[in-house]
């Protein structure tokens, strides 16, 4: 049977990593069928050496669903290009590439669940919810997120859904905070769209704290569980015999969007990990 490879992007996150490697063993005890995970950067266990264990087990097709939640650089270019490099490296080696895993009514419950653990539901009605995404160059991962917040906010009775990021893209944190401050929210549930902890989702909750303007209280990162283990095991099947679309519309390597348009065609190539030395990218 075709083995799953859960691909992550790595982190130097300890905490984070070790979650990483407890859901793996959540899906092994789902699966019938073998399961590996690596990281592409920043952590072991790479990406390479996860190909390596399913190689040598006898598997030549794998499925590769991308453990991240927006389609952005690391889901259209980098990943793919790792999984590139693997089947140069084992011969016979093919892969069927699953889709990014939001948004999906299962993340909008889990995101609920992490809201309701640090909000009364009678609060709803007086409440604002800043859901925190990671932040991208790609215009097109950003507006997933902005997409996953108003899912959020149709039919749950909250006073409004808004959006932030913690790097590389605006509004940030503070910014998205003032605003809900200014549309008249007095309390307001920062819920970072995350996997698992690590030095963002740390970030986020220290810059959410730091805010005066409005009472603030943070939720946490949706984290290893088996509403997300479903997830991955549904891309997993999708990639197996599903008809996988990306959301290809609106992506800067296909469109020419203003400020993009030298991304047009532009190669994909992997990350250098340094557990991988045999390939060496600079950011």
């Amino acid at each position: 049977m075709t083995p799953l490879l859960v691909v992550g992007h790595g982190t130097r996150d300890d905490a984070g990593v070790a979650e990483f490697g407890r859901f793996v063993e959540r899906l092994r005890g789902r699966l019938p069928v073998d399961v590996a995970g690596g990281f592409i950067e920043l952590s072991p266990p790479p990406l390479t050496d996860a190909v390596a264990s399913l190689y040598a087990a006898g598997h030549r097709h794998v499925a590769a669903v991308p453990l991240v939640l927006v389609a952005a650089g690391h889901a259209k270019g980098d990943m793919p290009a790792a999984l590139a490099r693997e089947r140069a490296r084992q011969p016979g080696l093919t892969y069927a590439y699953g889709r990014p895993l939001g948004p999906h009514p299962t993340l909008l419950r889990l995101l609920e669940e992490r809201l309701d653990a640090v909000l009364d539901p009678a609060e709803r009605a007086d409440t604002a919810v800043l859901l925190v995404g990671r932040g991208s160059t790609d215009p097109d991962a950003n507006a997933e997120v902005c997409k996953a917040a108003r899912l959020l906010w149709e039919g749950r009775g909250l006073a409004m859904v808004e959006t932030a990021f913690v790097s590389l893209a605006r509004p940030s944190v503070p910014e998205g905070l003032e605003r809900c401050r200014r549309l008249g929210a007095r309390r307001v549930v920062v819920l970072p769209y995350f996997l698992f902890p690590g030095v963002l989702p740390d970030r986020v909750a220290e810059e959410a704290r730091a805010f005066t303007g409005a009472e603030v209280r943070c939720a946490e990162v949706i984290g290893d569980c088996e509403g997300l283990a479903d997830l991955v095991l549904e891309r997993y099947d999708e990639a197996l015999h599903g008809d996988i679309r990306m959301n290809c519309d609106t992506c800067v390597y296909r469109l020419p969007m203003p400020g993009f348009e030298h991304r047009v065609g532009a190669p994909q190539r992997p990350h250098h990990h340094p557990d991988d030395p045999s390939h060496v990218h600079a950011h």
